[in-house]
């Protein structure tokens, strides 16, 4: 409490007002990796709605609102920690972003260092897009559940439009989907009074109701009197054995298929 005492003094000391910033202040937890292990903790719980669990931007947010893709070089052109922790801290007036201050300092020195993993430089795209076509739609089975613009199901996530993944972050969100699952596609199971249970995607749920869609896009809806219990489960719907069934080749080849069917879409 002493060090949270003096660093919040030194930096208003520091910040007499915004804009007004005579000096630098470092980052105590800079390098640290348990800091940074926190501050992911604390990016889920009070960033990841807006700003996406990876840092990506959330999909399906509210007409207007852009939160910010923290992966997209957030500390590039001489930014530094202080200005990131002045941003999380104050806010930034005229859009979505509010204020974390209630957090405290050093909560916030933590989620800087997070934050500060998320911006790397995206890997060069060397895959072969149209044989990343062939394979989505057919031996992939990709279709089955993301849609491609018009073509496909929408059980999954819409891969041409959505959260703008880097390439690494593609990468893995096919070799290991349960790692990064995109909010608003969580899996929720319901066991019914007459015991049926129905596993599907959450698509609403509150202390009411619930309303999810099974594997078949079959719609299913729930009052709270009418079930035993409701579970969220932190599992994709996404087979996990793409890392083992796709050469890295095929993964590489699905990658540049899926950034150029979002570069197309982006550009329309």
């Amino acid at each position: 409490m002493i060090r949270e005492h003096w660093s919040k003094s030194a930096w208003i000391l520091l910040c007499l007002a915004p804009g007004m910033c005579f000096g630098q202040v470092a980052n105590p937890f800079a390098g640290n990796a348990q800091a940074a292990e926190d501050g992911k903790k604390l990016f889920s719980l009070s960033c990841a709605s807006c700003h996406g669990r990876d840092g990506a931007g959330a999909q399906g947010q509210a007409e207007g609102m852009r939160p910010a893709d923290l992966t997209r070089g957030v500390f590039k052109a001489g930014k530094r920690d202080e200005d990131l922790f002045r941003v999380i801290s104050d806010g930034v007036k005229g859009t979505e972003m509010p204020s974390f201050v209630s957090l405290g300092t050093d909560q916030i020195w933590r989620l800087v260092v997070f934050v500060r993993t998320l911006s790397v430089v995206t890997p060069v795209l060397n895959g072969d897009p149209a044989a990343g076509e062939t394979l989505f739609w057919g031996k992939g089975n990709c279709g089955s559940c993301h849609a491609i613009g018009s073509r496909g199901a929408k059980l999954g996530p819409d891969l041409s439009r959505g959260r703008r993944l880097n390439v690494e972050a593609l990468k893995k969100a096919i070799v290991d989907p349960n790692s990064n699952i995109t909010p608003g596609y969580e899996i929720i199971t319901v066991v019914t009074r007459d015991n049926k249970k129905i596993s599907g995607l959450e698509r609403w749920l509150d202390n009411f109701s619930a309303r999810l869609v099974d594997e078949a896009g079959n719609e299913h809806s729930y009052l709270r009197d009418e079930v035993i219990s409701i579970q969220r489960e932190m599992r994709s719907t996404m087979p996990d054995n793409y890392g083992k069934a796709f050469s890295e080749a095929e993964i590489n080849n699905l990658v540049a298929y899926i950034v150029k069917a979002r570069s197309e879409a982006n550009s329309q």
